[in-house]
């Protein structure tokens, strides 16, 4: 019988509690997998394994199942193993010890481990990364491996088909299996493995070195300075909380933020290639620091953490949020996803949610032909109000600003969102969780029987959601949603082959307000040049193209009208251009801001959209009726020195 306060070595083995231990012989790995426990067979209830284990003698069980016996008749239900702890006769440490050890299971821990060098050359390394398994050891015709998940029969019956012997699989700790991968495929073939992987990682040093970090790219630059080996054993042995690494990631999200920053890209690769993080910065990636190889575990596993995910899991895509003020930083949410790639690593991009403040309509780059059109739509007691265009546009800005004009006291807004990125005082903003069933159709429904005068959709995803959107428009409500189309014309044309009544989406519909967002050239460096009439004849043609009329007479006329409205006293038309400044960091932009195209229904929309027209058709008559392009709307604003023609060109189409 063995002595559970003082555990033999194979106890020692499956204990992850425990944190130094010398790797033991590969017999006593051998022995804890094949030769069943004293207490397994031997029991029959758990009761009886604590006996077999000397933890407990016959009198204490009996008073402990008298005590169950007694709660049961109250209507509860208690462990036996809770009883015996709260009354102080186990600890939970060895309560949990022996329950593994009664059904046979056991959490083993790579570190404390020296895998054989057989076991590691029956799986490729490829298949070892990819599927997340560790062989340990190669007896006859027995391979021992270690898994996340030992249940996993269509990956035993692999490994089983590959090593072509019977596959005993043993359960990894949470969180070691990946670094222990790594670092034992590395080290395979050295003779001096062993002792690599008993090295402790150097932490004295790290701190030293860290001492006065106090940038991301400081801390990166004394994280450079422990080692200089990226595919070493002790490089994957960093913890996720070590204090150099936690500082490093509260640096980055601080500075990202100081940055202005929309997302950060976290991308791994296999050593010795160092991990990359870039920003977005006004819509753009732009490479922000390097890291080395041996964190690359380390810090997705720490981000994990922050965001409470499961940090075990290496082969599933995951998501969740991470609330920065938890951590000593700004109240800034930030949402995380991970993604599974080559070699068993894992990609991770947050995206950054300030909680920002909604732009007044008159902040946000309308023209003043649209945001009086704009204006003329949300003075409307019902209706239907879309904003277009693709991801990253800023259609949540734009709906915000148009809400809080909206938002006053004597009017009822409710809002669905996923996520909730802008938030108001006086608006009942709900977010949606598609999981539970709580979709956008579902809280639209919910809405209409809460006394609406407002609704705004995050986004109109499916018919489902579109046809209840024109039911409440169509009811006295004034709805407002996204939809992720190129055009304000494509709209239309989009919703009708979801399956849309033509009739009711006609009778709904007041407007459609397509949008993207160009660069902001920075004022305090940019610079101007007089624009050549080769320029402009270019720019006209551009304008011109986008319309229906494009003769000389016309490019001509639409100069003259250019040089009255933005020539200045002197009539000449300038041109701007990026140059880079300490205010800017160098890049010649600072912000951003928005291209608009709106188009207001009318009658001949209407029967464009009776007949199920091509958004063709629907262009044309928008333009008759004075709807500007994209690409019409960017260069005005090209002549007016916000940004520069490169910005409009890639962020419209003709």
């Amino acid at each position: 019988m063995s002595d559970i306060s003082n555990p033999p070595l194979t106890d020692q083995i499956a204990d992850p509690s425990m944190r130094s231990f010398t790797p033991p012989h590969p017999e006593a790995l051998w022995k804890l997998v094949t030769t069943p426990h004293p207490l397994v067979g031997r029991a029959n209830h758990l009761g009886e394994a604590l006996l077999h284990a000397g933890l407990i003698t016959p009198p204490v069980l009996a008073d402990a199942l008298q005590i169950q016996q007694l709660e049961r008749q109250t209507g509860k239900d208690p462990h036996l193993g809770q009883i015996l702890v709260s009354h102080g006769h186990v600890t939970p440490e060895q309560l949990q010890r022996v329950i593994d050890s009664w059904l046979g299971e056991y959490v083993v821990d790579p570190g404390k481990l020296a895998p054989d060098p057989a076991a590691l050359a029956l799986v490729p390394r490829t298949v070892a990364e990819r599927e997340s398994v560790l062989p340990l050891l190669a007896r006859d015709d027995a391979l021992v491996v270690l898994m996340a998940d030992p249940h996993d029969r269509v990956l035993l019956d692999e490994l089983r088909f590959l090593t072509q012997r019977r596959v005993i699989p043993v359960h990894a700790a949470p969180g070691t299996l990946l670094p222990a991968i790594s670092r034992f495929y590395g080290s395979a073939g050295n003779a001096n493995a062993s002792a690599k992987v008993a090295a402790p990682a150097t932490s004295a040093g790290s701190a030293g070195a860290t001492a006065q970090a106090t940038t991301a790219r400081d801390l990166a630059s004394s994280l450079d300075a422990t080692g200089t080996d990226l595919d070493v054993t002790p490089a994957d042995v960093i913890g996720e909380s070590d204090n150099t690494l936690v500082r490093l990631i509260n640096s980055l999200i601080s500075e990202a933020i100081a940055h202005r920053a929309s997302d950060i890209h976290i991308e791994t690769e296999p050593p010795p290639q160092p991990v990359r993080i870039r920003l977005r910065i006004d819509g753009d990636l732009q490479p922000y620091l390097e890291l080395p190889a041996r964190y690359r575990f380390a810090l997705v596993a720490r981000l994990k953490i922050m965001a409470v995910m499961d940090i075990s899991e290496h082969r599933k895509p995951q998501d969740g949020k991470i609330d920065f003020a938890r951590f000593g930083g700004p109240p800034v949410e930030l949402r995380v996803v991970t993604v599974p790639t080559s070699r068993g690593l894992e990609d991770v991009v947050l995206r950054l949610l300030a909680g920002a403040k909604p732009l007044p309509l008159d902040q946000i780059g309308l023209s003043p032909g649209n945001l009086a059109g704009l204006r003329t739509l949300m003075r409307k007691s019902y209706g239907l109000i879309l904003v277009c265009g693709p991801t990253g546009s800023g259609k949540t800005t734009t709906l915000h600003s148009v809400i809080r004009e909206l938002n006053t006291d004597s009017r009822k807004i409710w809002t669905a969102e996923d996520p909730i990125e802008i938030s108001q005082t006086g608006l009942r903003q709900v977010q949606v969780n598609p999981r539970i069933g709580w979709t956008f159709a579902a809280a639209m429904r919910t809405f209409l029987r809460a006394d609406p005068d407002v609704i705004m959709i995050g986004e109109m995803r499916d018919e489902e959601t579109a046809r209840i959107a024109i039911e409440a428009s169509l009811t006295g409500h004034l709805v407002l949603s996204t939809l992720h189309t190129n055009s304000a014309p494509e709209s239309i044309t989009r919703l009708l082959e979801i399956g849309l009544d033509p009739f009711n989406f006609s009778d709904s519909l007041l407007g459609i307000l397509a949008q993207r967002l160009v660069r902001r050239l920075c004022t305090a460096c940019r610079a101007p040049r007089v624009a050549e009439v080769d320029e402009l004849e270019g720019l006209a043609a551009q304008y011109l193209e986008s319309g229906t009329t494009h003769t000389p007479e016309v490019r001509a006329a639409l100069i003259e009208q250019w040089r009255k409205r933005f020539g200045g006293q002197d009539g000449e038309l300038r041109l701007w251009k990026h140059v880079g400044c300490k205010e800017c960091e160098g890049h010649g932009y600072r912000g951003r801001m928005g291209i608009h195209e709106l188009m207001l229904s009318d009658d001949t929309i209407r029967q464009h959209i009776r007949h199920r027209d091509p958004a063709t058709d629907i262009r044309h008559s928008a333009l008759a009726a004075g709807m500007r392009t994209l690409r019409q709307d960017g260069i005005e604003k090209v002549l007016q020195g916000l940004t520069d023609m490169p910005e409009v060109i890639a962020a419209s189409n003709l």
